[in-house]
């Protein structure tokens, strides 16, 4: 945020055809040692992406938990989950509720995958005691009626969170809806959320470069984190980050911010997650922002005719996750997410990650359908359509288990 005075508006930051360097600052200096990485240029992309494109995240802010419900006896016996409502910023700010699920039969304190759902966190499982979200909610889900949470939806997404095959996998699943940080409505105002909670004396409305949804988002993982630092009920030095889609794009601006995030996996996140915004493939920058204009900050816009004036690409927010894991999983018939593009995304990533001594992306052309790059810097392909599946929860196993354990 330091460096926020300094940046210029919109229409004075030079064209860019080409991916910026990540390797090099916005007034032209080159980057030379891994101090000045970590001291000046990390800090400074930080500040870009939150100033031109995501919005300022507030200031973190205590966490207390209160239990809303439990069960010992998950999956014959093999796990236990709790529900929490999770309090944190100023008063009145709408609590989070967190689902935690964790193993049974573990040796020692489990990783543990933290999630942001769609659709409550009564569909991931189909046990009544699981209390139904009374957010906003998504009017495509499971047991929807009117657009409110209803026992119908119990269950409803059980073949897309997986929760017995990871806890069979030794790992805790820790996830929460989306909903219950900021409603996911185009026509949002930003005054059902956090946001309002978060206005300055005076304020009425989010300003010029104050946060959206997305980093809205973001910010509830960074809370959930804290939660689970201080329960320790799992391992926190082994965390793996997982978001499909909108959740994804949240998913990586958390883990670019958050160190604390050791594996990053946004699932098919698209334009303004994994996908470059420049070349315009698939969905483009203007695009989304007409489409969605409430994922963003205000600033993002003014890209939206000019996008080569961006002062950095999504390759970048990948590189803000140096040296942890990243994974970037897409689908064959999702061109509309660019997988191509993405590929390309780590490719412009891989010399931060050389730069900083460890390895990167270990293969220079994209893999064949079905086959999982493993390194670092992954990616993975698979034959369908924009979803997220028993078949991707095996691969982001698979990449945990290399990089956590």
């Amino acid at each position: 945020i330091a460096f926020a005075a300094d940046f210029p508006p919109v229409s004075e930051l030079p064209v860019q055809a080409e991916l910026p360097n990540p390797l090099v600052m916005l007034d032209g200096s080159q980057i030379r040692t891994k101090q000045q990485w970590e001291e000046a240029r990390r800090p400074e992309l930080q500040s870009l992406f939150q100033h031109y494109m995501y919005g300022y995240l507030p200031a973190a802010t205590s966490v207390k938990a209160t239990l809303t419900a439990s069960n010992t006896d998950l999956f014959g016996g093999k796990a236990s989950w709790k529900s929490l409502a999770l309090h944190y910023g100023p008063d009145g700010t709408p609590p989070l509720g967190l689902l935690l699920i964790i193993p049974n039969t573990q040796k020692g304190i489990p990783p543990v995958f933290v999630g942001i759902n769609f659709c409550g966190n009564h569909t991931v499982l189909t046990d009544p005691k699981v209390p139904l979200t009374r957010s906003w909610y998504r009017g495509s889900c499971p047991g929807c009626e009117n657009e409110t949470a209803t026992d119908k939806g119990r269950g409803g997404q059980l073949d897309v969170w997986n929760a017995e095959m990871i806890i069979d996998r030794g790992y805790a699943l820790a996830t929460f809806y989306y909903g219950d940080v900021d409603p996911d409505k185009n026509t949002n105002d930003f005054m059902d959320g956090v946001h309002p909670h978060f206005f300055k004396d005076g304020q009425t409305e989010p300003g010029k470069h104050d946060w959206g949804a997305v980093a809205a988002w973001a910010y509830g993982v960074h809370r959930v984190i804290d939660f689970l630092e201080m329960d320790q009920t799992v391992d926190t030095k082994r965390l793996a980050l997982v978001g499909h889609s909108r959740l994804g794009k949240a998913t990586l601006f958390a883990g670019a911010l958050d160190e604390r995030i050791r594996v990053v996996i946004p699932h098919q996140a698209g334009c303004g997650g994994t996908a470059p915004n420049r070349f315009n493939v698939g969905e483009s920058v203007e695009r989304i922002n007409t489409s969605f204009p409430h994922w963003f900050n205000d600033t993002f816009p003014e890209f939206n005719k000019e996008v080569e004036r961006l002062p950095f690409d999504q390759h970048c927010l990948a590189a803000l996750c140096a040296p942890r894991a990243v994974l970037f999983s897409n689908a064959e018939d999702d061109q509309w997410a660019d997988p191509n593009g993405q590929f390309n995304m780590l490719k412009a990533a891989d010399p931060v990650y050389r730069f900083l001594g460890v390895d990167g992306l270990q293969e220079g052309v994209k893999p064949e359908m079905g086959k999982l790059i493993d390194s670092r810097l992954g990616y993975f392909i698979r034959p369908g359509k924009h979803s997220m599946s028993t078949e991707d929860w095996k691969v982001f196993l698979d990449f945990a288990d290399r990089h956590l354990k």
